[in-house]
């Protein structure tokens, strides 16, 4: 019972008052904004910094923007001071005359000691100027300090002096400890893609749930409150991990997000890896990057650049043995990835890790649970959502509330019937039919029935493609076409005949979500998964039935019956034998397939084949 949900949100913010935002308070854990941009107004007020807030603003980010010039030598306005604080991340602008005022050093001041007190996140952009230069106040930053000192020499008043003599002492300390920071150099890049890397960056490293979209949460209480529960009652002195498992679009991502956005301040260190499959898949650097990643959040990485999987897994491990820290790894699909992010040699104590897998036993087989370090191991299955969350979830995105519209009461009722529970269908279809009338409504479900939506039969997939045997695929299709409902015993006593290994093969699909066993034994998958698995069959080829595996289309089999084809394609079709009768085709038709001969008289045993 959950829900997919989106990327987080972040603030940003320059100097003065009168802020300008590009969203809603924030009620992320007491702070009102994400991010402040911290700029100096001659530099890139009217370029960077207004294209880098826009897209903030369209990625629905919450910000903090001053629109008005700052004075130098001004003290920093309350205004500001309130808006730092108030904010969970900072972006730095450092452009060429960002020194020269005041009142960015004291807003760097300020932000630096809310790193050190608040784990506030702090993204130095080097726009145009040397990080070394920075680090030992060279070039224009050099000649801003020097104007500074020679101010402070000015000043008759030995109060004001010793003042000055202070502020500039915790200005240097501050330029050199942000220049030390893992920062971003806009040399030699676009800057619409530098902006869109910086957005995406604070995205990953914020982990907010999305404001203003509570329908993205519907149906998980139950389960973020089990999620959470898991994290407050873990001993500091164990390590625990938490495989979250289920069929694709289940909400599993949104599960380990939310709750990673809400608790990931409480430890040493933490990081969030999403999408790992997809970004491993047939990239070259693929896991390479996302150890990289890894490291960069949990470790002080070195500049030294490595290509090798091992050497990564050895620097994680040695981090993750130091600190307390709190992992997900989204959507892990091999072991090889597992052990590669996770090692062997185990967990500082206190530590929380939580895997998204298509396949629920797949954590317990990677190399760390093979030592005698093994850490503690819970499992949550997420199912789909009961008929009241459904709906509701379903009409928030159709109509923009709760209830169906006057009218839409039946043709709702079929789509929820269609979806059962499945929050991605729900999600994607609501979308698609917001604002359409009853009659295309109709003609969707029409649609639905001939061909799965795209976007939610890509997702499905996937659990498809990670079966890790050709058996396994062709006993899931198998299953997908002919068999769901069917006694488990009965189904495996004539797929064993037509030499599909079903003593492992079924094993593997109930691990992968694909499958499971209902109270009376028999085979139960869900509507869209099955769906899925028959669409596969289909494309085998789309427009000519009788070159396909598998016919479960009682008037397709019986037209290739007819017409005497798919001899030598065909494993198994289903076959209503009314059909034959009343075309009158008699005793004498016979086709002989690579699974098995069907009869007219079907012999007992097969039956399966041929009758509706």
């Amino acid at each position: 019972m959950v829900v997919l949900s989106e990327l987080p949100e972040a603030s940003s913010s320059t100097h003065g008052h009168s802020p300008s935002t590009s969203g809603p308070s924030s009620s992320t854990d007491g702070y009102r904004y994400d991010v402040f941009l911290s700029f100096r107004g001659v530099d890139t007020r009217h370029s960077f910094t207004d294209h880098l807030h826009k897209a903030l603003i369209d990625a629905n980010i919450t910000a903090f923007l001053d629109d008005e010039e700052i004075e130098t030598g001004e003290d920093l306005k309350p205004e500001l001071e309130s808006a730092i604080k108030a904010s969970r991340a900072s972006v730095i602008v450092l452009s060429k005359n960002y020194a020269s005022s005041t009142w960015c050093l004291d807003e760097l001041v300020l932000i630096l000691e809310q790193r050190m007190t608040y784990n506030h996140i702090i993204i130095p952009i080097f726009y145009h100027v040397e990080p070394t230069h920075v680090r030992k106040q060279q070039s224009s930053f050099g000649d801003a300090m020097a104007e500074h000192k020679q101010k402070m020499e000015r000043e008759t008043n030995a109060n004001k002096r010793s003042q000055w003599a202070q502020k500039m002492d915790r200005w240097n300390k501050a330029l050199t400890e942000v220049a030390d920071l893992k920062g971003k150099d806009v040399t030699g890049r676009l800057e619409t893609e530098f902006i869109e890397e910086i957005v995406k960056d604070i995205h990953r490293r914020l982990h907010a749930p999305l404001r203003n979209a509570q329908q993205l949460f519907i149906g998980m209480d139950y389960h973020i409150n089990f999620v959470t529960s898991w994290l407050k009652d873990g001993s500091s002195h164990t390590v625990d991990i938490l495989t979250i498992s289920g069929i694709g679009g289940i909400g599993k991502t949104s599960l380990a997000k939310h709750v990673y956005g809400l608790y990931s301040h409480e430890f040493h260190k933490s990081s969030y890896i999403e999408d790992i499959s997809r970004r491993c898949d047939g990239k070259y650097n693929g896991l390479l990057d996302i150890q990289k990643q890894l490291c960069g959040d949990i470790a002080k990485t070195s500049s030294i650049q490595v290509y090798d999987v091992s050497k990564y897994t050895s620097m994680i491990e040695n981090a993750i043995a130091r600190k307390k820290v709190f992992l997900v790894l989204d959507d892990i699909n091999t072991l090889h990835q597992l052990d590669a992010l996770l090692g062997s040699k185990g967990f500082h104590p206190g530590s929380k890790v939580i895997i998204t897998a298509k396949d629920r036993c797949l954590t317990e087989s990677c190399a760390l649970f093979k030592t005698n370090i093994k850490p503690k191991h819970t499992k949550h299955l997420l199912h789909g959502l009961n008929e009241t969350e459904s709906r509701q979830l379903l009409c928030s995105h159709a109509f923009m509330c709760n209830h169906p519209k006057e009218g839409y009461e039946e043709v709702s009722g079929k789509l929820l019937e269609y979806c059962q529970g499945h929050p991605l269908a729900l999600e994607v279809l609501g979308k698609l039919l917001h604002n359409r009338g009853v009659v295309y409504w109709e003609g969707c479900m029409k649609g639905l029935k001939k061909e799965t939506n795209d976007r939610i039969n890509n997702v499905l997939r996937m659990s498809f493609d990670s079966l890790p045997s050709k058996n396994d695929k062709e006993l899931f299709k198998h299953i997908a076409c002919f068999f769901v409902g069917i006694d488990r015993d009965l189904s495996e006593t004539i797929l064993e005949a037509c030499d599909i290994n079903t003593g492992s093969g079924i094993t593997n699909l109930i691990d992968k979500c694909l499958l499971s066993i209902g109270r009376n034994n028999e085979l139960k998958m869900h509507q869209l998964v099955q769906e899925m698995g028959r669409f596969e069959v289909d494309q085998e080829s789309p427009d000519k039935p009788w070159k396909r595996s598998r016919l479960w289309c009682h008037k397709e089999s019986f037209r290739v019956l007819k017409r005497k084809k798919g001899k030598g394609n065909l494993l198994g079709l289903a076959l209503d034998m009314r059909m034959l009768e009343k075309e009158k085709l008699g005793a004498s038709y016979e086709l002989k397939t690579d699974a098995l001969t069907i009869h007219n008289d079907l012999r007992r045993g097969k039956s399966w084949m041929a009758h509706a």
